[in-house]
């Protein structure tokens, strides 16, 4: 009896000891459950994040670290619950065998067929525990997979985009290096250029040549070679000096302007090839002081004292913008004194507009003569109108006398002539002959001239 107790309480642990062992696997069923929501939340929003690719590039590489910490983790933890359900495992055979030991200690004969029904019923029981273990193993393996490839294929994409970038960072930075190069042999062939160029201005004669060119160019851009009487190298007698503006341009009216394009800009040459502030700043400082001496020397030389018609004034040509410009910053009042000295400065521009009003002027002037000789051409079309009316009116008078003249004639032929004629053919001497016919009278007169335009004086004087 008392056996029969032990026996039953021990199949009594026994089964609890299975029903706890089966909810601790519900509940760690459960955690995996959960922490694969969490994978998949992770995953997308790893996914969300795939838009910005360097900031989801650096923020990958942490949580990479971070994934890989958590699998090695849950590898760890996969791999104390494999060896706690071992060792599960191992403690059941050792209960299985205390228990078929405990059972062979019974009576062989009352105990035989409960023994071994017992016996069925735990192998029935382990192999459902290990079935579910399996299971369980099984489902956590495909947990991990779940949460781990999402990670391993955004890895895979990142790497892809990180190849690219870079691809593409290279290929832009090639290009930007030919560009580089091409700038900077650019820059290196405008620099020999404009050497050359300033080297070139030094001499005097080219720099007057140069200022000459851009005048022609301001000139044919104004239009003013078609429509304005200009010379070049014109040169003037003054106290038996020779003085030699580089352009005369005629005005409307029979004025004249002088242009002088020999500007003085040496200094502003020197200027620009200075290294040092200073050097430039002294150089800019002699440009400005010579462009004031050059407006003095062209107000004293007197160019309306030399040409007839006396010219207004006199236009000092500056052959760019940076020479007024860099004149005028350092010297603030140099327009007061030209305009002093009756001297105009100009750049191109400014010139440009000037000969473009200059040229205006002459299209008015061009119009103004063409309107008076139009009205010399109406007086004298008006006058010929009047001659040729008091033809037209002795023409009509000389048809009227002729009309007359003819009616005369006929009332002559028809009352004399024919008379004596037509007794002829009563006395049968023309019979033979055709009849003569009666001539007809013209009964219509010229019609008169009526407007007063076109009526000679002396009728005027008649019919009044």
């Amino acid at each position: 009896m008392e056996l029969a107790i032990a026996f039953i309480i021990g199949l009594l642990i026994g089964l609890a000891g299975l029903l706890w062992l089966r909810g601790r696997g519900m509940a760690e069923r459960a955690t995996l459950a959960s922490r694969a929501e969490q994978a998949e939340r992770f995953v997308d929003e790893t996914r969300r994040m795939q838009a910005e690719r360097e900031a989801l590039f650096n923020r990958l590489q942490a949580e990479n670290g971070e994934l890989k910490a958590e699998a090695a983790k849950l590898a760890a933890q996969l791999a104390a619950e494999q060896a706690a359900a071992a060792e599960k495992i191992a403690l059941l055979s050792g209960a299985e065998q205390k228990l078929a030991d405990a059972f062979q200690a019974l009576s062989a004969e009352a105990l035989k067929s409960n023994n071994q029904a017992f016996l069925e019923l735990a192998k029935q029981n382990l192999a459902t525990f290990q079935e579910t273990a399996k299971g369980d193993l099984e489902a956590r393996k495909q947990a991990v997979d779940v949460l781990v490839k999402p990670i391993h294929e955004a890895l895979e994409k990142l790497g892809l985009q990180t190849q690219e970038i870079e691809r593409q960072r290279t290929g832009a930075y090639a290009s930007l290096t030919e560009q580089v190069k091409g700038l900077m042999l650019a820059q290196d062939s405008l620099k020999q250029e404009t050497g050359r160029l300033v080297r070139a201005l030094h001499r005097p004669e080219v720099r007057g040549r140069w200022g000459e060119v851009q005048l022609k160019r301001v000139v044919e851009m104004a239009g003013m070679q078609a429509h304005c009487d200009f010379f070049e190298q014109e040169t003037a007698e003054a106290d038996g000096r020779r003085q030699r503006p580089d352009m005369l341009v005629k005005l409307p009216g029979g004025k004249s302007v002088v242009l002088d394009s020999k500007a003085p800009i040496a200094a502003f040459l020197e200027a620009a090839e200075s290294e040092t502030d200073e050097a430039r700043g002294r150089h800019i400082k002699q440009f400005a002081r010579h462009v004031r001496e050059h407006v003095k020397e062209l107000g004293a030389k007197a160019y309306w004292d030399q040409f007839q018609p006396s010219p207004e004034f006199v236009v000092l040509f500056l052959p760019g913008e940076a020479f007024f410009s860099a004149a005028l910053q350092e010297d603030p009042q140099l327009i007061e004194y030209a305009n002093e000295h009756r001297v105009i400065l100009a750049t191109p521009t400014t010139l440009l507009a000037l000969l473009k009003a200059v040229y205006f002027g002459w299209r008015q002037e061009s119009l103004a003569e063409n309107a008076r000789k139009i009205s010399e051409l109406g007086k004298e079309l008006y006058e010929r109108l009047g001659v040729m009316a008091g033809h037209w009116s002795s023409v009509g008078k000389n048809l009227m006398q002729a009309t007359e003249a003819y009616n005369k004639a006929t009332g002559s032929l028809e009352t004399r002539v024919l008379v004596s004629a037509r007794r002829f053919q009563e006395l049968q001497a023309a019979t033979e002959a055709k009849e003569i016919v009666t001539p007809v009278l013209v009964e219509s007169v010229p019609r008169q001239l009526q407007s007063a335009e076109l009526t000679p004086p002396e009728e005027d004087e008649a019919i009044g």
